[in-house]
């Protein structure tokens, strides 16, 4: 070697030259890796053994590069994540986290979200690696994409169960997400109100104890279309748990706001209002207690004018604001007749009974639309009236027999058919259906005739005159079932001969009777000429 290659700015250049080697190595692997499609390839060409020891290299920008190639490689692929943690990468970078700069924790954060998004099984890893006091210090750090990946690391790690987010909110992490949600900075708080959302569905108690409900309610005066949709869900989440807390939700004023984004311009809003005022409205349980209060939410939101919004959305193609709209609108309706009948009054059933016409709609909105139609009209005639004028039973009809119907919406359009005819008596909607309906839906329809028929003259007459006994005549029945039952008390209301006439077979009968007939001549027209027939053979003879 000669002496100018050992010098010490040969052999710094050297040392230059390697470290540059790899920041160029890392940053290659950092960009690739954005590429799912290129996860495989670099996973068997030995990449992560390649990058495990620069994730504690001496080189910042190293280390910082090589962590974020790990966690891009790991968010595409469940397989990766499990290596990284096999290997102990994570627990790497978990022992780094607080050793080197904010550049590196944000790094090291991102890592242990795309480790613990995956599954149940992974999250759970990465909190028994001793991850959330790592995650629960980031929260209070000064640099706020530090925060915000915190936030959003514990997010995905309480989202898959129970269990999970019990150990989140034991770590003590809720008031400082209410605090991460009051900072200035915007993306801060939409991350913030993300991770309350994925607490808030496992346990939304302690995000109400954690005095979050004011902060969230006081979040939506903020005009950002994103963090306004993460707001009312988080509210959702929580008012949807139970009615104590729906009774919280409403309490700290959350109604008149999520009225009032049911007309927001962008569609995720309005899909997020309908789903909190859903979420309001839906409780019902047996004690009476709990019943008085959940119909006093939904007379609240009546009254609060929530059920004119609410149809209104109903009109809406796209955004998936239907379905959230329409149980709304189901869950008020079914809590009492007064309730049902404002619900009529805000002029729902027309726009109910279009989605159910449209062809193009999806199954949820059809069994939605169905589901909202048996809530309304199950209470009175007057209320099922309402639904059969109309004319929404036969497309209900038409619904359950179609056999490209799914199982679900099937399902739906059979229940919301036997609920609106229990109370039918309207019978120009009662006709056709007893002409179409199979069996199971057929003995809904004979039992309000013969509800009909023994009080109305005049729809006795029209039942025979339509052809309608006809029908009832020609319907198989087997003895003691509640069909054949109510064709009995039908039949009852007319004459037997009536009944007989209108009988399968009746006209055979009646021409093998005539048949079988003898003429019963009278013997005056056997043994001797009738007297004027005998006055009138004189004339002729004579002349």
């Amino acid at each position: 070697m000669s002496h100018s290659m050992s010098s010490p700015r040969n052999i710094q250049l050297v040392f230059e030259t390697y470290q540059k080697a790899r920041l160029v190595f890392v940053q290659t692997m950092a960009e690739l890796a954005t590429r799912a499609t290129n996860v495989k390839c670099l996973e068997s060409a030995g990449v992560l053994e390649l990058l495990r020891p620069l994730l504690s290299d001496a080189c910042s920008s190293v280390r910082q590069c090589a962590v974020v190639a790990a966690a891009r490689l790991c968010e595409h692929d469940e397989g990766v994540a499990r290596q990284l943690l096999n290997e102990g990468m994570v627990t790497i970078t978990l022992e780094n986290l607080h050793k080197y700069n904010v550049y590196y924790k944000r790094s090291a954060l991102y890592l242990i979200r795309a480790v613990a998004k995956h599954n149940e099984e992974l999250a759970g890893v990465i909190v028994r690696l001793g991850a959330l006091e790592h995650i629960v210090s980031c929260l209070e750090d000064f640099d706020t994409q530090v925060k915000e990946n915190a936030a959003w690391a514990l997010g995905y790690i309480g989202k898959h169960s129970e269990s999970l987010a019990g150990l989140v909110v034991d770590a003590g992490t809720l008031p400082l997400l209410v605090l991460a949600f009051q900072e200035p900075e915007m993306s801060l708080k939409q991350i913030s109100a993300g991770a309350l959302v994925d607490l808030a569905q496992h346990k939304p108690e302690a995000v109400v104890d954690a005095g979050s409900i004011c902060h969230l309610v006081r979040g939506l005066e903020n005009q950002d279309p994103k963090l306004k949709r993460s707001t009312l869900c988080a509210l959702g989440a929580v008012a949807g748990a139970r009615l104590e807390l729906a009774e919280a939700v409403v309490a700290g004023g959350a109604l008149p706001p999520a009225l009032l984004h049911t007309g927001h311009d962008a569609a995720p809003v309005r899909r997020a209002a309908a789903c909190l005022l859903r979420d309001i409205v839906k409780h019902s349980v047996d004690v009476r207690y709990f019943i008085i209060i959940s119909s006093m939410l939904a007379q609240l939101v009546v009254n609060t004018g929530g059920s004119r919004p609410l149809v209104e959305l109903l009109s809406e193609t796209a955004g998936g604001v239907r379905v959230p709209s329409c149980m709304a609108l189901g869950f008020i309706a079914g809590q009492s007749d007064q309730l049902a009948m404002a619900v009529i009054e805000a002029k729902a059933i027309p726009a109910l009974v279009e989605i159910l016409q449209n062809t193009e709609a999806e199954d949820a909105e059809l069994c939605a639309a169905a589901w909202t139609i048996g809530h309304i009209s199950k209470h009175s005639p007057q209320h099922s009236l309402a639904i059969a004028v109309a004319n929404a039973l036969p497309r209900l009809l038409q619904l359950y027999t179609n056999p490209k119907s799914s199982g679900e919406v099937r399902a739906r359009a059979s229940c919301a058919l036997k609920q609106s005819l229990q109370c039918c008596l309207h019978r120009p909607a009662l006709e056709p259906l007893l002409h179409a309906a199979p069996a199971c839906i057929l003995k809904y329809v004979l039992a309000q005739y013969a509800k009909i028929l023994p009080n109305d003259a005049r729809a006795r007459r029209l039942f025979v005159t339509t052809g309608a006994l006809k029908r009832v005549q020609e319907i198989d029945t087997v003895p003691g079932t509640s069909l054949k039952e109510y064709i009995n008390i039908i039949n009852s209301c007319f004459p037997e001969e009536i009944v007989r006439y209108y009988t399968p077979g009746y006209s055979d009968s009646l021409l093998d009777r005539v048949e079988a007939y003898t003429p019963q001549i009278p013997e005056l027209f056997t043994d001797r000429v009738p007297s004027d027939c005998q006055s009138e053979l004189t004339i002729e003879n004579g002349n």
